[in-house]
C-alpha cells in the first residue's frame, strides 16, 4: 500500500450526491448504468458510469445518496463522458456495493472527510 500525506488526501473532493436519473448503458464493455447525480447548488449535476448492475436495479438506485469523487478530469467511456467517480467496494464475489449512509438527511454536496 502506498501512503500519502493528509495534504494530498485533502485534494480529493469526495461529495454526497443524490442519483436523479439511471439509464442502461448497453455500449459499455462490462454491464453498467449511466447515472445523473445531483450534488446541490455549489457543484450541480454530474454524470457517472457505474458497473453496479449485479447488485442494483435501476429502481434501487433512484434517489439513493452516494459518495463520489467530483474533481477527477472527465473520462471518455465509449460514447459517454463520465464526470465523477461513484465510490463503492467489492464484495466477496467481486460485485460492487455502493457506499451508503445510515442517516438520510445529509445535504447534497457535503464533503466527505
Amino acid at each position: 500500500m502506498k501512503t500519502i500525506t493528509y495534504e494530498t488526501f485533502t485534494t480529493v473532493e469526495m461529495r454526497v450526491g443524490r442519483i436523479v436519473q439511471v439509464e442502461n448503458f448497453p455500449e459499455a464493455r462490462k454491464p453498467a448504468y449511466k447515472l445523473t447525480i445531483d450534488f446541490g447548488k455549489e457543484i450541480g449535476m454530474k454524470r457517472s458510469s457505474a458497473q453496479i448492475t449485479d447488485l442494483y436495479s435501476r429502481e434501487d438506485l433512484q434517489n439513493r445518496l452516494v459518495v463520489c469523487v467530483v474533481n477527477f478530469a472527465p473520462k471518455q467511456i465509449g460514447p459517454f463522458i463520465s464526470e465523477c467517480l461513484t465510490c463503492g467496494a467489492t464484495d466477496t464475489d467481486g460485485k460492487v456495493a455502493l457506499l451508503s449512509f445510515e442517516q438520510k438527511n445529509i445535504p447534497l454536496g457535503s464533503k466527505i472527510f
